[in-house]
Order: C-alpha cells, then sequence, then structure tokens
C-alpha cells in the first residue's frame, strides 16, 4: 500500500530521538513536510530537518514550562502556514518512589503531567482551534502507554496516570469535534527500547523487560512508525477515538 502525505504539514513532538525520530523519518518519506519539535538537542533535531527534506524545520520549545507548548504550536502554524496532523509524542518518565520526601516526590509529579498531560492537552487546544478556523479537517495522534490501561511500577506512578489522561482527552476530542472533521487517536507502546527507557532497564534489568513480552524482542521505534503514517493518512479516520496497541503482546485488553 503507498502512502502519500504530501502537503501535509505535521507536527511531531520529542521528534529529534528515539520513537519521535522514527515517526518524523517515515511521515517524511511519505512525503509529509515536519515540524521537529525538540528540547535541548538542537544539533539532532536541524540534522535531522536537513534529512527529510520536504521543507521540515526544527522547533524548540520546552514543554515543562508553562505556556511554552502554545507558544511552540503560534510558532509552527505561523511559519509553515498551516498544519494538518499534531503527533503529542514527547514525554517523560522520572522515577520517585513514595518513600520521597513529599516536596519532592510532588515536584516529580508536576513536571511530569505538565510535559506528558497539560502540554500535550495545550497543543490539542491549539489544533482544534486552528482546525475550526481554517474549516478544515485534521488529525490529533497522542501517544499514550500500556501503563494507561494496566498501571506500572511504584516508581513511575505519575508516569501512568499522565498517560491515562491523555486517553481519556483523546476520547472527549474525537467525541467533540467528529463532526468538525477532526478526528484523535491513541497509540499506546509498551516499553520500547529507546534512550529514556535505560534508566528502567538499569533499574529493574533487561530480562525482567523482556519477559514481559510475547514476542522474541522488545518493540522499536521503527515498529511504531508505519501504524502512524496510515492514521496520519486519513485511511483509519472511522477509528476516532480509539487506542491502537503496540506491545508485542505485553497488555491485550
Amino acid at each position: 500500500m503507498y502512502i502519500n502525505l504530501s502537503g501535509l504539514n505535521i507536527i511531531v513532538t520529542g521528534a529529534s530521538r528515539g520513537i519521535g525520530k522514527a515517526i518524523a523519518t517515515k511521515l517524511a518519506e511519505a512525503g509529509a513536510t515536519i515540524a521537529i519539535h525538540y528540547n535541548k538537542n538542537i544539533r539532532e533535531a536541524e540534522n535531522l530537518a536537513h534529512i527529510l527534506g520536504n521543507e521540515s524545520k526544527a522547533f524548540q520549545a520546552d514543554l515543562s514550562q508553562p505556556d511554552e507548548a502554545a507558544k511552540l504550536f503560534e510558532r509552527v502554524s505561523l511559519e509553515m502556514g498551516s498544519v494538518e496532523v499534531l503527533i503529542n509524542n514527547a514525554g517523560v518518565a522520572i522515577s520517585s518512589p513514595v518513600s520521597a520526601a513529599d516536596d519532592e516526590w510532588t515536584k516529580v509529579w508536576n513536571e511530569t503531567m505538565m510535559v506528558n498531560l497539560t502540554s500535550s492537552a495545550m497543543l490539542c487546544k491549539k489544533a482544534i482551534h486552528h482546525f475550526l478556523q481554517r474549516k478544515a479537517s485534521g488529525r490529533i495522534i497522542n501517544i499514550s502507554s500500556r501503563a494507561a490501561f494496566r498501571g506500572d511500577q511504584a516508581e513511575y506512578m505519575a508516569y501512568a496516570a499522565s498517560k491515562a489522561g491523555l486517553v481519556s482527552l483523546t476520547k472527549s476530542i474525537a467525541r467533540a469535534y467528529g463532526k468538525d472533521g477532526i478526528k484523535a487517536f491513541v497509540v499506546a507502546p509498551g516499553f520500547v527500547r529507546t534512550d529514556m527507557a535505560v534508566e528502567f532497564m538499569e533499574q529493574y534489568g533487561e530480562e525482567h523487560t523482556k519477559g514481559d513480552v510475547a514476542l522474541e524482542r522488545l518493540t522499536e521505534p521503527k515498529d511504531l512508525a508505519p501504524l502512524i503514517t496510515f492514521i496520519a493518512s486519513g485511511m483509519a479516520d472511522h477509528s476516532t477515538g480509539s487506542t491502537f496497541d503496540i506491545n508485542a503482546g505485553s497488555y491485550m485488553h
């Protein structure tokens, strides 16, 4: 099946590495122009923009800070002229045991919610307003996690809670704006072999992680990209509000 995304401007948050980079690469191969969001990895982001071509550009924003998400969307829409697809991929998973001091535990909770949920929600808000203003259809793809459904280790309760909130947000968007041509989807990976996963693997061991999956290897970023490209194309629009699991059989519902 050939998918042609030419003419689509797509925001991918957290796109300078890992899952986001794999998604951006696959979308660009299909012809899309990518707004590559990054926080600190300017060299990687700008190099990726050069490699992807299609007039793709890198945009910096620290999504742990209030107002940064709104400013990011405004910059992208101004420079690119329009946005057709938003992919909220950026996220943090910070370990914080219940034995931590209350102020430290709360700090981790708030930072996790800001990056994983609040900033994603603001980007969704800006995208919806943008689509409605243009009287154009649009798609939002939120990268959640299996942790939203089955929970996570005690040290990562904030992460699981933030990703569960993202699922409910997505369903609400799908229900509220479908007749306006706006579709919203969740992709829920399991454990993916990325830089962000290193801390977890160091803490619990790779064998513990592998023992959770039904397949012979852990999911890699490249395993998510084809499905997300398919959703971005519009061919899955009647699945709006749905969750697509990519977790190597480690959680089924």
